[in-house]
């Protein structure tokens, strides 16, 4: 077993509930060999380690040959996934569904098919309530098998309902397909690159949405079809920032599980995500009081103690919760509260950024320096900053790349750092140019910090901070250099340097404005 299968494993290992590893426990007694007994001495090195280390379990427990060790790991680590999926299955609806459907055919193939079609009535209830497409597909496959061996009155009704049926479900599947990987898709463009950036991008993204979307009627799909619909006209108009449009579906998205709440239990992950989009079209849209509402939603979720919270969920749960509280502090301006939050979750954090994707572990940390930045201290803005730099993955979010060089420049400006100033400059514009997207609010930050160095007099410096948020107000209403502003308020630093007041306090003046 190689070195990424043995992280797999202690990974698994300490993943589990104590739920989990007692019924693990209890499942391995149950097969009692000799073999067996083997693999639960390794689970229990393995759970015992905080860093996985398999010379000492190899040196500490004669009883496991070092030559049959990666076939008892690997041996291991499926009998867990077997165990935990048997302690699950009462929670988790796909695996009884599914458990259900095996059954059925076991029934077929031992010729019980009076039993087999009543098995297969369960399932197909089960995932029809649940809205489960694909598995109630399959059930149907499998009731088609089994209908010409069970000949009996009122057999044509029923070949007739199963058609419309399977067809009913194919043409659902295949409009859940198109929606969600019109999603995946979206997404990807915005993983990258962050928020439409050209007209170009506009054209290319606007082109393959039309393009892709099938002709449909709204009122005739069904909840699942729904649900990945509203979430790709979400992601589209996300991306080309019609924050408008994008909060109508945003509504449609969180009101389908609003009209059928049982659907919350079933499609956990989903909703937290309609919460999610929601709470960003409406901090973006500044719609405070709806803002709060909604997160008042999200946070009632981690209390339901009609929910399974899952570690995937609670994932989620902590990603959406931590984000949006620091955004509820942006709207608000309230900066330094806002550090406190980040200090008093720090550990929470830390043990959760190793499991999330490298997308979101870049806008934590961006958001984090921001919240700093707003703050005054700028020498924790550059430690949150440097933690881009340290990740390793440039290819995504180009966006927060560029702009965590532009705050950089701006921390070792205000710290007096002249030297470092000038040579930032000097890489950022290499790093614009290779990149080949320098924009015009790009040159006027860069053109201002380098000229602000010939005269270090008061009245250079406010004649030159007054040049440039001239500059920037004129890029305000440019339909594709406004989306700087989402990421560093130029304008708002550039009246706190001309007015000498705080970032805070100019912020926090403009967002009572904005929510009245």
């Amino acid at each position: 077993m190689s070195k990424a299968k043995s992280d797999q494993l202690f990974n698994l290992i300490q993943s589990l509930s104590k739920g989990e590893k007692r019924f693990f426990k209890l499942y391995a007694a149950r097969l009692n060999t000799r073999s067996d007994k083997k693999f639960v001495i390794l689970f229990d090195a393995i759970e015992r380690q905080k860093v996985y280390d398999e010379n000492k379990i190899i040196a500490k427990e004669k009883s496991l040959n070092p030559t049959q060790f990666s076939n008892l790991k690997a041996h291991l680590y499926y009998q867990l996934l077997k165990s935990t999926k048997l302690c699950n299955s009462s929670d988790l609806e796909n695996i009884k569904i599914t458990e259900l459907l095996d059954y059925a055919r076991i029934l077929y193939n031992k010729c019980l098919y009076k039993e087999c079609v009543k098995m297969i009535d369960k399932a197909k209830a089960m995932a029809m309530e649940n809205d489960r497409s694909v598995l109630l597909l399959e059930i149907l496959e499998l009731e088609k098998l089994v209908l010409p061996k069970t000949l009996e009155s009122g057999n044509e009704q029923r070949v007739n309902f199963l058609i419309n049926t399977t067809n009913h479900v194919a043409a659902s599947i295949k409009n859940i397909n198109i929606f969600s990987n019109l999603s995946l898709k979206l997404n990807s463009y915005y993983v990258q690159t962050g928020f439409s950036r050209s007209k170009k991008d506009l054209e290319k993204v606007s082109a393959f949405f039309n393009a892709s979307l099938p002709k449909y009627k709204e009122k005739d799909l069904s909840f699942q079809e729904k649900l990945y619909l509203y979430n790709s006209f979400v992601g589209y108009y996300f991306f080309i920032q019609d924050f408008s449009k994008g909060y109508v579906y945003a509504n449609k998205w969180v009101d389908l599980f609003e009209q059928q709440p049982e659907m919350k239990r079933h499609k956990l992950e989903m909703y937290i995500k309609s919460l999610n989009s929601l709470l960003a079209v409406q901090n973006k849209l500044y719609k405070y009081k709806e803002f709060a509402e909604t997160q008042k939603q999200l946070i009632a979720i981690k209390r339901d103690k009609t929910l399974v919270l899952t570690e995937n969920i609670n994932l989620n749960l902590f990603k959406a919760i931590y984000v949006h509280e620091m955004n509820r502090h942006f709207m608000l301006g309230e900066f330094k509260s806002g550090i406190r939050i980040v200090g008093a979750l720090e550990n929470e954090l830390n043990k959760f950024i190793p499991k999330l994707d490298k997308h979101s572990v870049l806008l934590i940390y961006y958001k984090i320096a921001c919240l700093y930045i707003g703050s005054g201290n700028y020498k924790m803005g550059i430690k949150w900053l440097n933690k881009i730099y340290n990740e390793k993955e440039i290819d995504l979010r180009e966006d927060i790349y560029s702009f965590a060089r532009i705050l950089l420049l701006v921390c070792h400006f205000e710290l007096g750092n002249d030297y470092l100033v000038e040579s930032n400059i000097r890489s950022t514009y290499r790093y614009f140019r290779k990149k080949g997207e320098l924009s015009q609010y790009q040159k006027y930050i860069l053109n201002f910090l380098r000229y602000l160095f010939i005269d270090p007099s008061e009245l250079h410096l406010k004649k030159q901070f007054n040049t440039l948020k001239k500059q920037m107000l004129s890029l305000e209403s440019s339909k594709y250099e406004r989306r700087a502003f989402m990421y560093f308020d130029i304008i708002t630093w550039l009246e706190s340097k001309i007015e000498n007041r705080s970032i805070q306090e100019i912020v926090k003046e403009k967002a009572r404005k904005k929510i009245d």
